[in-house]
């Protein structure tokens, strides 16, 4: 059997302590694909590639039965409260 939801979040949970995280798991139910959201501290003065190193790291033994992992976002908090008032701005407008 693949890898769950639920496995993927709580790796990343427990890894990264996100302040935000939606995993969905875009293979069909077979636990093969997901796509990430994580917002966390850990990612303060880090470039995205080695943003998308923590996660894939956090992930190790999850990778090793997942086919396809696409990092949506890996934004620090900061990053993710200014894109949250933007969007907020905008639909305001």
């Amino acid at each position: 059997m693949g890898v769950t939801k639920e496995q993927v979040e709580s790796s990343l949970t427990s890894n990264l302590k996100p302040l935000h995280l939606e995993v969905t798991d875009i293979s069909g139910g077979c636990g093969a694909s997901f796509s990430v959201e994580i917002v966390s501290e850990q990612f303060e003065g880090k470039r995205l590639l080695e943003r998308h190193r923590l996660v894939n790291a956090a992930l190790q033994e999850e990778m090793k039965q997942i086919h396809a992992l696409s990092i949506k976002i890996a934004m620090t908090p900061e990053q993710w409260k200014q894109q949250q008032e933007s969007a907020e701005t905008k639909s305001e407008a």
